[in-house]
This record gives C-alpha cells, structure tokens and sequence, in this order.
C-alpha cells in the first residue's frame, strides 16, 4: 500500500505506462515533420534512445513487447530515425535494412497502414494500396456497412485515412526520398501496383476476405476516373468530421493515430491551418518520457488506474490510507463528464453525459467499463464516510447510471465506447490486415462485468432510483454472461490476457448482482480456476491464448493473472480455501523489496491480436488481493 500511494499524482491519479510499440511514435515524428513541427533536439534524441532500447537482437522492431520483428513497426522506424538524423550507415539501421532485405517481399509487401504512412512520404506508390476512397462516408445511414456502424477507432482512423488517399497526399522530403527509397527497396523504380494485394507474413492476422478483395479491385478501377463532383463532396464531409473531431476531443482525437491523420489533413488543405499549433499541444498529451526516452502512448489510463488503485487501498485499511482516498476521489470528481456534446447525434455519437474516459476526460469518449469502476469505487468510498472535499452529487451519479445504461445491447452485453451499431457479418469486410474483430462494437464480457457490478452496488445504494431500468439491465446481463460461459467454465475476452481476465471480472458482475456463491455457473468457473492452477500456487497464462481462444500456460506464474484468480476464488470459495490461500502465499512470496511485483508478462491486448503491458497490473491487483484475502469482510 506504501508503495502504491507513492505512485499517486499530485492530482490525485494514478497513471502507469500502457506499453505497446513504437509505432506511434514513428508516426507523431512523421506527422509533426510533415506539418512543419519537428522534435527539438532533445526530443530527437530521446525517442532515438527509445529505438534503440525497443530494437531486438536481430535489429528489427516488434508490435508488441513480447513480439518478434514486424515489417510495418520496423519499416516505420527505420524512416523516422533517418528523419530524425540518424545516418544511414548507424550500426542499428544497417542491421535494420538487413532485416527488412530479407523478409519475404520485404517492404513492398508492408500491411496497409504501413504502405499509407509511407505513401504520404513519397515512399510507396498510392497506386500500391487498396483504395480507401472517401465517399463510402455519404453512403445513406440505412445502409448496413455505412462507417457510422462500425466500431468508432476504426471509422475515425480510416476517414483520417480516406482524406488522404483521395487526395493522394505526399510530403516533400527533398533529396532524402531518393536516398531512402533505395535503402528500403534497393531501388528507385518500384512496381508498386502490383503489390497491392501482398501482406508481410511478419504482420498478417487477418487477410481480407475474397469479397473484400474483390471490392479492392473495382474501387481500384473506380479510382482512374472518380466522379469528381461526389469527390468534391465526400472531401468537403471528410474535412467536416474532421475539424468537429479535433475541436470537440481538445485535438486530442480518439486516440493519437485519429489525431495525427486529422492534423495532417488539416495542413493539407491549409498548410497555415490555424489549428495547427493545438493539434500539436494535443498530440503532446498522448506523450510519455522516462530514462528509457520518449515515446507516445496508445492511451492514457489515468480513470481507470484510479479506481483500481483506490479499490485496493480500500481493501486495505481506508483509514490509514483516507488522504490518498480523498485525493483520488477528488481526480474522478473531476474527471466526470457534465454535458452533452454540441450537436454530438448529428455526427454520430452516443450520449457522453455522467461518463467516465479511460483516461483524465480532456477527449471526451467516455466507456461503460470505465464508468461503471468510477461509480463502483465512488459508493465504496461513501460507505468508508471517509471526508472528502466536495461530495459528488446524486443527480450525477444518476447520470453516470444512465450512461452505462446505455451502452447495453440488446441481448444484454454492454459495448465499451458505444453500443453494438453494426451486424456482426461485417467483420468479413475488415480491412487492417493486422488486427482482429476491429469492425464493430461488440457485446464484452468484462465491459458486462464491470456494469453490473456498479449497477449492483448502485441498487443497493440507491433503490428507488432508475428501479425498473437498473433491475432489468441486471437481469439481461446475468443472462449474458450465462450464455457466454463455455461449457468448461471460462469466458472469452477482449481486452485482458485472457481467461483469467475475463473471470475476474464476470464472477465480480454476477456476484455484486446477486448470483449466490454456489450457483453452478460460479462453481463451474471457479473450477475452471483451479484445474490452471500452477503447482508453486500461482498462474500464468500466455498471451497466444488471445489468439487461439485456448488456455496456453505460460512458463512462469504472473503476479497479475494470479491476483486477478485469487480475487475471483475470493468471492466463491471464500479466504479459507486452500487455492486462495496458496495464489496469497506466491503473491506474499514474490513481492520485491520495495513494495512491489515483478513486471511480468503482457497483460492486455486490443483489437484481438495487439498485446498491452498496463504497467500498475502487477502492483494494485496484487494489493488488493492480499487486502482482500486478509479482510475479507
């Protein structure tokens, strides 16, 4: 607990780094070049430094931290290190070049999103990428594959993308193109059309289905002779969606990649835009910098760390830890959002009212899951009577109630940022190449988890309010979660490493919604969690379980996936049973000297296939274990 409350905020968070590649800084120092503001020197030579401490043995750059070497983040940092001014003949890069030399197709064979940042460099042939052309965004709104049913990072990344494309966009990197032209192919005269179908193995997840292929190619003759005018037109919405989406998310975007396809499709119809300079200062909040250099992250979890670490001071002693309490429930007061979004329906989104953002709220997309641990760990606290600085208010927390609400779908799962919009046959048009189930908002089991659990203890709290729509959400995701227990016991995931992941959170959803201990459904889950228990008391699961669906032990037990078993076996069997105390005994065991656990493996993942390491995982899901299990009551 020491350990944890000296990791809180001035502010009152709690934020660890949500490691994932360096992809996304390739691309901030791409776009920030292209518009004209680069790194400083300093910042040049930080995020050099964060290459070099990413790069692996055989000189090429993974996807994740437990990856191996994949074209697009290699090919990505090879060209932003020479923007940067790192020397072709550095020892990393040349080892680099190799790399990508000997990759089958090599870099003509790069997925998509790879060919389209170095398209607008100049460096690959837009005749060499699938079509992404802009007016599929005027399509009517029945229509069944209109973007505005598709998962909302998707639709956001690919307007950024369709902007661009269509207006064949390219940077002027002067003599440079030439020189790295060569460097990355081995020659200036590239075929580049007749690589439009070839997909690294080294990034394949996914192959567009034959229909999409076949779209491909007539886009592809559409696009020698676009009608101009629904050309004209499709632009002109494009810049539309896009200025709204800067202004209305502090140009900040969805997340960085919206931001940064934003800011460059702003510059290219004004290389004066006014709102340059703050798509720059927006981009600066997705930054990170420590001795290992500066990078740029995925996201920010500054809400979400919040409440899991006020969790585990709660389970605690709250009285000892009552300043850090009242601190962290001071930042989630404020990070709350109040309002609607100026004519937010008109452009596709969903109430944002009494939400909660993963992170601190500056951009304005508030998730079910995010809110409903907010909500959560706020009653926790009003049952401590722990003083704090100004209450949060009753009506808001009916908004909060109402925003979870309603991103409930109808066969009773809840969406993260919105509810379900699109069928679920439109994960056969997925176009990325490198993720999964990335098309449409989906029914999760832990954003389900996570909204009845705070729709339990809100009931509880507050029984009249919201009475008929709380009890009857409750009951539709009882009966999802039910239907979508496997016969063996265990759940599928979508955004943790993975079994143990999506345990944790269903057993507390339908235990905080009434399902007694001894209902079959938690006796069948909790003994799926012994069955994976290790023999030193621990468990660990590998990330490819993400990927195939199967439990794949890992070779070492993992301080979060056992915290997360313990605390689940806590709610079933109680702190006296053997399992528990054993998962106690190998957290107690493993604890380092400072107060915290080893970092262990990647934990999280997106979009299906991305692996995540949140950073506080091994520290506040341990500690709330270990309160847990020692306070049971």
């Amino acid at each position: 607990m020491t350990a944890l409350i000296d990791r809180q905020y001035p502010d009152g968070c709690w934020e660890g780094e949500m490691v994932w590649s360096t992809v996304i800084l390739s691309q901030t120092a791409i776009a920030r070049h292209i518009i004209g503001f680069p790194f400083s020197t300093d910042d040049a030579a930080l995020a050099l430094r964060y290459y070099g401490s990413m790069r692996l043995d055989d000189g090429s750059w993974p996807m994740h931290p437990e990856g191996s070497g994949s074209v697009f983040a290699t090919s990505m940092a090879y060209v932003t290190q020479r923007l940067l001014g790192a020397p072709s003949d550095s020892p990393g890069l040349l080892q680099a070049r190799d790399w990508l030399h000997r990759q089958p197709g090599g870099v003509a064979a790069a997925p998509s999103w790879c060919k389209f940042w170095l398209a607008i460099l100049g460096l690959y042939g837009w005749d060499g990428m699938n079509p992404v052309p802009p007016e599929i965004f005027l399509l009517p709104k029945w229509v069944p594959f209109h973007p505005d049913r598709l998962y909302c990072h998707t639709r956001a990344i690919y307007l950024g993308m369709a902007n661009l494309y269509a207006r064949r966009f390219g940077a002027d990197l002067g003599p440079l193109r030439q020189e790295l032209t060569r460097e990355l192919y081995g020659e200036t005269a590239i075929d580049f059309a007749a690589h439009r179908h070839d997909i690294s193995p080294t990034d394949l997840i996914h192959r567009p289905s034959r229909i999409l292929r076949r779209a491909y190619d007539l886009l592809a003759v559409y696009e020698r002779r676009p009608l101009r005018w629904l050309r004209r037109r499709a632009l002109a919405h494009c810049r539309t969606v896009i200025d709204y989406g800067q202004r209305t998310t502090a140009h900040q975007g969805i997340s960085p990649i919206n931001a940064l396809l934003n800011m460059i499709g702003q510059f290219e119809s004004d290389a004066k835009h006014p709102e340059l300079p703050a798509g720059v200062a927006g981009i600066e909040r997705w930054r990170w910098q420590d001795d290992r250099g500066l990078r740029y992250v995925g996201a920010r979890s500054q809400s979400w760390d919040t409440a899991f670490a006020m969790r585990a001071l709660l389970a605690g002693d709250p009285d000892a830890n009552a300043d850090a309490l009242a601190h962290g429930y001071a930042f989630l007061l404020s990070a709350q959002i109040g309002d609607e979004l100026p004519d937010g329906a008109a452009h596709g989104r969903s109430i944002t009212r009494g939400g909660w953002c993963f992170t601190e709220g500056g951009h304005r997309w508030p998730v079910s899951d995010c809110t409903a641990e907010a909500v959560e760990v706020i009653l926790a606290l009003h049952r401590t009577g722990i003083p704090v600085a100004e209450r949060i208010s009753d009506e808001r927390l009916t908004w909060a109630v109402e925003f979870i609400l309603s991103r409930q779908n109808p066969e009773g799962g809840f969406g993260s940022y919105e509810e379900r919009r699109g069928h679920p046959w439109l994960q056969l048009l997925n176009p990325s190449e490198l993720f999964a189930r990335c098309m449409i908002e989906e029914s999760y089991v832990e954003c389900t988890g996570s909204s009845l659990s705070a729709l339990g203890h809100f009931r509880t709290a507050y029984p009249d309010v919201l009475r008929r729509d709380v009890n009857r959400a409750i009951g539709n995701g009882v009966e999802f979660l039910r239907r979508m227990q496997r016969p063996d016991g265990a759940w599928p995931a979508a955004w943790g490493i993975h079994h143990t992941y999506s345990a944790f959170f269903a057993v507390r959803g339908l235990r905080a919604a009434g399902v007694p201990p001894d209902d079959p459904c938690l006796i069948l889950a909790a003994g799926w969690l012994l069955k994976h228990q290790r023999e030193d008391g621990a468990w660990g699961e590998h990330h490819s379980s993400a990927l195939t669906g199967e439990w794949i032990t890992h070779p070492e037990g993992q301080p979060t996936m056992t915290a997360w078993a313990v605390l689940t076996l806590l709610e079933i069997r109680g702190a006296a049973d053997r399992a528990v105390k054993r998962g106690v005994e190998w957290l107690r065991g493993n604890q380092i000297a400072d107060g915290m656990w080893p970092v262990g493996a990647v934990n999280g993942v997106f979009f299906g296939t991305s692996m995540l390491h949140y950073e506080l995982y091994p520290q506040y899901f341990p500690a709330w274990a270990l309160a847990k299990a020692s306070r049971p009551c």
